[in-house]
């Protein structure tokens, strides 16, 4: 039995895999005061569900993975420790300059955010690497002295070191921090263990975020392994990383920063285990819960992964699972401006007041309330009777905060609701696809999340996809993504020269040490060579250009001539160009060591014995072609594998609710997931 559990803004949804493939989903309101107390009540509803206790439960549980908001909650909400940093002297300011350059240049006005490390905490150390990490001046131990003496008396709580070209020498980082500790500094972080990359400012502000978030977030994390481990599990939790893999409790208390993507980057193992139903390598995945849509794209049977994120303004760089994430779902808000204009998000509701239509206090409109005044989602309990929407509550809303205001009647307010959000949707799935040279109309869409199935086919269609896929348990998909994740640990080595007839030999070497590196760790993790493999990548540019381009290589070693053919593919899928005579430059090696988990048993359903009857019909709104129209409403427990439908009609399920458009054609796979095939109105030929 295995139990994926992701705690999202509005509920905490936990997936258990029986020994036979059989998932159950359970959802519970998330506690944002305190997430572990959602964890434990999503255990307690799945045991009550099974008739026994928590305890019986955990004690069967051959595997628990957690996706852990509190890091990025902790960066979002201001909440971390108070952060001292160590630099090379004359770098103090570094991480307060950035790189001279705005996000947005036509924003001039737009403050960056607040340096976690405020300047008189910021603290020089003498001692000094050269680019290739030879040692030029030896660090200073009175320096290091006597910033812990600051520190101490200025109530730091939390330190950071990161030292000029850390990352191809870590001995004076290294040195530094087992000064610290033996001063008595117990949080101590240091870049060259958390953000091994080049690019001093990129590096200086991750290592800060990590000592920044490191206590809150990792002392919650120990707490919650202990009371699971007190409870019955008989091992300890794994987590889901930033890069999409698994990592234990206590492999990530050092880099608790590599948590920040925790449950969007889940959704990589969830691609991974529709793509053998789906049958196809391409996928796009719009995944849409009660805050926001998480967009992950699947080339080739590859997650892209990358090395720059944003957070809250701050600039990481940690490798992770490329999700663009935006602020629209179930609960976004919407109202109308100074100006007179309905505006959408990104602010939302929340758990708690949640949508109006929940009745727990809300005033303010949401999406989830617009669905239901144009009769797409039903009145009533939800998610198993955790909560009840309320149809009166969440017109009156809309009337008052955005119908009245602009004059209109409520459905049209409604519909100008939906359209403005998957406007929203779509120029986030648009981010990471066709302006990444990718072609949707190659790709499965995958539309999953509790509203994601809401707006799929809407969404897919204006992306000119074919196909809309929605898993069975798309309300719980990253959960589920979480018992798909193998384990993964990130080694890099920054390694610049120009590409030549001996750089393959010299890079194989660097790759074999790196190997190690990662070996180890998975063996500390309890895995046998026969259950490790490794993926090795290099990061590659044309001489002079600042940003790299990563490429995959499949065996050691590599050849100059085939490092040079998949680096200007990719640079030419990216950029629609190359340059068959510029000179290469490798910038960055890299080696994933992957843990492999057994995978999950494929689920065994009934198949069709007739044609499913609708459990009701009941008065929706199509689109503002169509307009109105009485739609068959399927129950999703009654459609099984071989079955076929044409819409317009609506599928309700435990976890969410699937709207099918006009003309489009829904069958249940094997696995009893739906695939719709999208009619070519509204679609480019």
């Amino acid at each position: 039995m295995r139990i994926g559990v992701d705690v999202g803004g509005t509920f905490t949804d936990l997936v258990l895999a029986a020994d036979d493939g059989t998932p159950h989903v359970f959802k519970v309101p998330s506690v944002p005061a305190n997430p572990a107390e959602g964890v434990l009540n999503a255990v307690a509803a799945a045991a009550k569900s099974l008739g026994c206790t928590s305890t019986d439960l955990l004690k069967r549980c051959s595997l628990f993975v957690h996706g852990s908001t509190i890091a990025t909650n902790t960066l979002l909400e201001e909440k971390g420790a108070k952060v001292g940093l160590l630099t090379t002297a004359g770098f103090r300011d570094s991480i307060e300059t950035r790189r001279g350059m705005r996000d947005n240049p036509w924003y001039h006005r737009l403050p960056n955010p607040t340096v976690l490390a405020p300047r008189r905490l910021r603290l020089p150390v003498h001692g000094r690497l050269d680019a290739e990490g030879n040692e030029v001046a030896p660090i200073s131990a009175e320096d290091i002295k006597s910033a812990a003496a600051i520190f101490r008396k200025e109530n730091v709580e939390s330190i950071a070191v990161c030292f000029l070209h850390s990352y191809r020498n870590p001995s004076h980082e290294q040195a530094a921090a087992g000064l610290l500790r033996s001063f008595g500094s117990e949080w101590v972080s240091i870049s060259s263990d958390v953000s091994p990359f080049i690019g001093e400012f990129e590096r200086s502000s991750t290592v800060v975020v990590n000592a920044y978030i490191a206590p809150r977030t990792v002392g919650y994390l120990r707490n919650l392994d202990a009371v699971l481990r007190r409870m019955g599990l008989s091992h300890s939790m794994l987590l889901i990383q930033n890069n999409g893999g698994a990592v234990s409790v206590e492999q990530i208390e050092l880099k608790p920063a590599a948590l920040l993507l925790s449950g969007p980057a889940a959704a990589g193992g969830a691609l991974a285990y529709y793509a053998r139903f789906v049958e196809s390598r391409n996928l796009i995945s719009m995944e849409i819960g009660g805050t926001s849509c998480d967009v992950l794209v699947m080339s080739n049977g590859a997650i892209e992964i990358a090395d720059q994120i944003q957070i809250a303004g701050h600039r990481l760089s940690l490798p992770s699972v490329e999700v663009h994430s935006v602020g629209a779902g179930g609960g976004t808000i919407a109202g109308v401006d100074e100006a007179g204009l309905l505006f959408v998000g990104p602010q939302g509701a929340g758990a708690s007041p949640g949508p109006a239509a929940y009745g727990l206090g809300g005033t303010e409109p949401t999406i989830t309330d617009a669905h239901i005044v144009l009769g797409r989602l039903r009145p009533g309990p939800i998610a198993k009777g955790a909560v009840t929407l309320d149809a009166e509550l969440a017109a009156n809303a809309i009337r008052a905060k955005v119908a009245g205001p602009l004059g209109i009647d409520v459905e049209d307010a409604a519909a100008g609701m939906l359209e403005l959000l998957e406007q929203r949707l779509l120029h986030a799935v648009q981010r990471l696809s066709t302006e990444r040279g990718y072609d949707p109309r190659s790709f499965t869409f995958i539309a999953a999340g509790g509203a994601g199935p809401l707006h799929g086919v809407s969404v897919g269609r204006a992306l000119n996809c074919r196909r809309v896929y929605i898993p069975r348990l798309s309300g719980a998909f990253c959960a589920l993504g979480m018992l798909n994740a193998n384990v993964r640990h990130d080694f890099v080595s920054g390694h610049i020269e120009e590409l030549d007839a001996e750089s393959p030999s010299r890079m194989t070497a660097v790759y074999r040490q790196l190997e190690t590196q990662a070996r180890r760790a998975l063996e500390d993790a309890g895995f046998k060579s026969a259950e490790m493999a490794f993926k090795h990548e290099v990061d590659m540019r044309y001489l002079g250009q600042q940003w790299s381009v990563r490429v995959t290589i499949d065996e050691l070693p590599p050849t100059k001539e085939s490092l040079t053919a998949a680096f200007e593919k990719e640079y030419k899928r990216l950029y629609g160009h190359h340059q068959p005579d510029g000179v290469i430059e490798i910038t960055i090696l890299r080696v994933a060591g992957l843990g492999m988990l057994p995978p999950m048993t494929e689920p065994t359903g009934n198949a069709a014995s007739r044609a499913p009857a609708p459990d009701h019909s009941r008065r929706v709104f199509i689109d503002r072609a169509r307009g109105w129209d009485t739609v068959p409403v399927y129950r999703g427990a009654m459609l099984v594998p071989g079955h076929a439908l044409t819409g317009p009609l609506i599928v309700e399920e435990d976890t969410t609710t699937l709207f099918v458009g006009a003309g489009d054609e829904l069958t249940i796979d094997r696995a009893g997931n739906f695939a719709i095939e999208l009619s070519s109105d509204g679609r480019q030929p």
